[in-house]
């Protein structure tokens, strides 16, 4: 008898259930969010299971891949997609979203959404951090260039630490007291700025590890950012039926929507 499971995941617990061929509840739980527990659970009350659907979420990419390797045919959904079969309930509940994410994993009326590498999830944490430390630099220098004009003082031209500091020195030669109040901005701008450092030679390091981005900086203009960036963004090229298909994905180009006697070209979302 084929059986299918539905896992409803919050941050602290999942809720499982259980359905056979036909749609009837065989079993419901709930149980830790950790794929050791999930697959431990599944291979004691279903170890026949056909397939087990999750939703995209925060921690779908953990559980995700910590069922795949303990042997769990999991696959995991879009919520988007989802969300209109499980809206179709009057009472929404996380019992009652499991339940329809096994009906779901059992009509097999879902389209899989491709799941990233451990190791392509690395790249973009370091992409990620870098652009969090870049827009922290931007708002304390911005906040610092506001709060000078306050005192009548214009920082004016300073893209270095040096040129900074060549400035600040002679702004405070005018205005000696603002010295120890502007300090501590100072300082954690020079301590952001350290570890922007320390972020561009981890990713320089991972870009020259990787043969394709090293074949992309090949080209003029393109360098270690830019080459994880789309690699980490694409991936796997295989999963792409058409090369148009990338920028539509990647946010370049516009995607049609087509119906009827009605056309349209809808601006495509953008991939972070």
């Amino acid at each position: 008898m084929s059986i299918y499971a539905g896992l409803d995941v919050s941050d602290k617990t999942t809720h499982i259930c259980v359905v056979d061929a036909e749609g009837k509840v065989l079993r419901r739980d709930v149980v830790a969010s950790d794929p050791d527990v999930l697959a431990k659970w599944l291979n004691r009350h279903c170890p026949e299971v056909a397939r087990v659907v999750l939703e995209t979420g925060p921690l779908s990419t953990f559980l995700y891949h910590g069922l795949v390797e303990r042997g769990v045919a999991v696959e995991c959904i879009c919520a988007r997609h989802a969300k209109g079969v499980l809206s179709a309930r009057v009472n929404k509940s996380d019992v009652h979203d499991a339940e329809g994410l096994a009906q779901i994993a059992r009509t097999g009326w879902f389209k899989r959404v491709h799941m990233k590498a451990s190791a392509t999830h690395i790249d973009r944490a370091a992409l990620r951090i870098r652009v969090q430390l870049i827009t922290a630099r931007t708002a304390m220098a911005n906040q610092l260039r506001g709060l000078l004009k306050l005192f009548g003082l214009r920082m004016g031209t300073a893209r270095t630490s040096g040129r900074r500091t060549e400035r600040l020195a002679a702004l405070y030669a005018q205005r000696p007291d603002l010295a120890p109040l502007f300090a501590p901005l100072i300082a954690s701008m020079e301590a952001i700025e350290e570890q922007l450092h320390a972020s561009g030679r981890l990713l320089v390091k991972r870009a020259a590890a990787d043969p394709v981005c090293t074949r992309l900086m090949s080209v003029p203009g393109v360098g270690p950012i830019t080459a994880l960036t789309y690699t980490a963004t694409i991936e796997d090229p295989r999963r792409f039926a058409r090369s148009e298909d990338v920028g539509a994905y990647a946010g370049l180009v516009p995607r049609r929507n087509q119906s009827g006697g009605r056309a349209r070209r809808d601006p495509a979302r953008v991939v972070q």
